[in-house]
């Protein structure tokens, strides 16, 4: 089918969030948009109790999901079929935060298992697009925090003490942080990045004051004390933040991230092989294979099928690929 033997250029994914964006969005895709803050580019996971929200449908309508269901190997390849199933193992998004969002935390593996019947925790990963001059993020705890302590400023919904244990970070356009899943974190206003995660929709929020979330979904459906003990309440030092820094060319994410999902910045000449959904950040040119040329821009998004062979990036292009991590979940 034609659909595996070359890239697929996306149309916007806008599933409805509860937070505002800030114009980024519609600017990095040139185009007029609803005014939702994230795109799910390429995404085989639905919304949390919302599906089929957040599922890409392909240009003729079929879903995407649906469509690697119906040919696994050509999208995916056998070897990643064999190991996974029919399963893409990442989702990415456009995130275009026009305010701070919530202190919040993302299950890991053995908490998915255990309690929310999912292989996958989730992990991610932000590479700044765009950002304020003053932008900043929260990432990890400044101590040691105890559980009653932690219990405390949720129920009683005391953001400055929780946003005040946290440590803030300084982001620019080019920055890359790994957040490994268990630990606190907030995305400041005005920042757009392209956000790598395994392949669900799990949140527990932290902070739920002045946000439009039911309760039950803020904790997963859990009580409060489990939700809660899936947060990483150790100290997060400056060597380990510097430990969750990645790069700004070639392989982005630390070492750590690789297990969950991988990321490169493709320039002229690089060539891409294999399954991939792709994000160009800067210039316009083309990806070229089998199947001829492709013109992208900045602000193009595409999903790249195994069956399409080896594309090659020409042209003044930086893009983004990300595709799965290299240990399944099992």
């Amino acid at each position: 089918m034609l659909g595996h033997v070359q890239p697929i250029v996306l149309a916007p994914n806008l599933p409805e969030t509860f937070y505002r964006g800030s114009g980024r969005l519609a600017a990095f895709r040139d185009m007029v948009l609803e005014p939702r803050p994230e795109d799910w580019v390429g995404s085989a996971t639905a919304r949390f109790r919302q599906a089929p929200a957040g599922l890409s449908p392909l240009p003729d309508g079929t879903l995407l999901v649906d469509a690697i269901r119906a040919d696994p190997a050509g999208w995916l390849g056998a070897a990643r079929v064999e190991r996974d199933g029919p399963d893409p193992g990442v989702l990415v998004k456009l995130l275009d935060a026009g305010e701070r969002l919530p202190v919040h935390v993302h299950p890991s593996r053995d908490f998915a298992r255990s309690h929310l019947a999912s292989p996958y925790g989730k992990s991610e990963a932000w590479i700044i697009v765009d950002a304020a001059p003053e932008a900043e993020v929260h990432l990890g705890f400044t101590r040691d925090v105890a559980a009653e302590e932690l219990q405390a400023w949720v129920t009683d919904q005391d953001v400055a003490a929780l946003l005040g244990a946290t440590n803030r970070l300084p982001v620019s356009s080019g920055d890359v942080l790994f957040c490994p899943a268990g630990t606190p974190h907030a995305i400041g206003p005005e920042i757009l990045l392209v956000e790598l995660q395994e392949p669900t929709d799990f949140s527990v929020l932290l902070e739920q004051e002045g946000f439009p979330v039911a309760s039950d979904d803020a904790l997963l459906g859990l009580p409060v004390e489990l939700a809660l003990s899936c947060v990483d309440r150790q100290g997060c030092s400056p060597s380990r933040l510097a430990e969750l820094r990645g790069r700004a060319t070639g392989s982005l994410l630390p070492a750590e991230a690789d297990e969950f999902f991988v990321a490169e910045l493709l320039e002229d000449g690089a060539d891409i092989i294999g399954f991939a959904v792709l994000v160009v950040t800067v210039g316009r040119g083309s990806l070229t294979g089998d199947w001829g040329s492709t013109p992208v821009a900045r602000g193009t998004t595409l999903v790249l099928p195994h069956g399409a062979g080896t594309g090659r990036v020409e042209g003044g292009l930086r893009i983004v690929r990300c595709g799965p991590g290299l240990s399944t979940a099992g």
